[in-house]
């Protein structure tokens, strides 16, 4: 059986665009089903808009939020996935990982682990 990657509540994760990179701190919410991605963020990432939206359940109410497909690099691992694009400049996090990366990295979650930059 393949070895898990413990992760905190916050990592250091390297999300790609197709031109460029970008190394930011993350939000780890297993509760969350889908990962989510700030509109500046994308942009200057220059990720293109899927052709399908999302509905997502979130503490503001049900909201259709456009998807973007984007790779990331946690703990030395290349995932890729959908993110779904919010306004998330009110929030400590422009980058919030979910479900749908955390299961494909097969990673584990302790709450009281702590980023070390």
């Amino acid at each position: 059986m393949e070895e898990r990657i413990t992760l905190g509540l916050t990592e250091e994760i390297l999300i790609k665009g197709p031109k460029r990179s970008e190394k930011i701190i993350a939000r780890i919410d297993t509760g969350a089903t889908a990962s989510s991605l700030d509109f500046k963020l994308a942009e200057r990432l220059q990720l293109k808009e899927l052709k399908k939206a999302r509905i997502v359940k979130s503490a503001s109410g049900v909201r259709r939020r456009p998807v973007v497909h984007a790779k990331v690099l946690i703990h030395g691992k290349e995932l890729e996935g959908d993110f779904t694009l919010a306004n998330r400049s009110h929030m400590t996090y422009a980058l919030l990982i979910g479900q749908n990366i955390l299961k494909a990295g097969h990673f584990l979650v302790d709450p009281l682990k702590k980023v070390h930059l």
